[in-house]
């Protein structure tokens, strides 16, 4: 009882990092998720050519690759240099927007084409007809798919450990090099399992008040 009194503090620095950089992933990534989606049903071409092919390049490659490219291959190739928590919340919000966007733009698709085409007859406006009547189904539609994302968002936390970050999976992983004991692993088990419930219980929550307002 008294080592795990011991590791508690640097256990509990390491879940504050985890905790922003998922916060700060979703506050990014959710708006960022709805407008990409909307690119992609854009009547440009290259508009929609490009946000295509950025979705392509997301979802195609390992997050945990990226968190690389980003922070060590920017720096090498003198495009630019972040510092360890701005370069993998940077990652982290590219990835999550795109797998947001392709769960929004199915949303998008799912509301039928008669609401849009009525909308247009009433004279709303391609954005007024998004704002009132597509958006609100949308969300209902896909808030367990984005449920899904969120609770994958926690565990993929972790992987920043890779840059050198702080975080919890970082903070465990020393505790056991130095003290040669898995009890600091079974702790950190313990926290992404409290966390991935607490999230399952609000987004199960919000889910439920979105359905009573259907």
């Amino acid at each position: 009882m008294h080592y795990l009194f011991e590791i508690l503090p640097s256990l509990l620095d390491g879940l504050k990092l985890t905790i922003g950089v998922f916060v700060l992933t979703l506050v990014g990534s959710l708006p960022l998720g709805i407008v990409v989606s909307m690119a992609q049903r854009s009547r440009f071409f290259v508009l929609r050519w490009i946000t295509n092919a950025y979705i392509t390049v997301m979802r195609g490659t390992p997050l945990l690759l990226q968190i690389v490219f980003v922070y060590y291959g920017l720096s090498l190739a003198n495009i630019a240099v972040l510092p360890r928590f701005e370069a993998a919340v940077f990652t982290f919000v590219l990835n999550y927007t795109a797998y947001f966007a392709e769960i929004f733009r199915g949303g998008i698709q799912s509301v039928p084409d008669g609401q849009y085409a009525g909308s247009k007859v009433l004279g709303f406006s391609k954005w007024q007809t998004m704002r009132y009547i597509a958006l609100p189904q949308v969300i209902k539609t896909v808030m367990p798919s984005v449920g899904n994302e969120v609770i994958n968002l926690v565990k993929d936390t972790s992987l920043v450990y890779v840059i050198g970050l702080g975080d919890l999976m970082r903070a465990g992983t020393i505790a056991v090099s130095r003290d040669v004991t898995l009890v600091p692993y079974l702790l950190v088990g313990v926290f992404y399992l409290l966390l991935t419930m607490i999230f399952t219980l609000i987004m199960r929550y919000i889910e439920k008040r979105l359905n009573y307002y259907r």
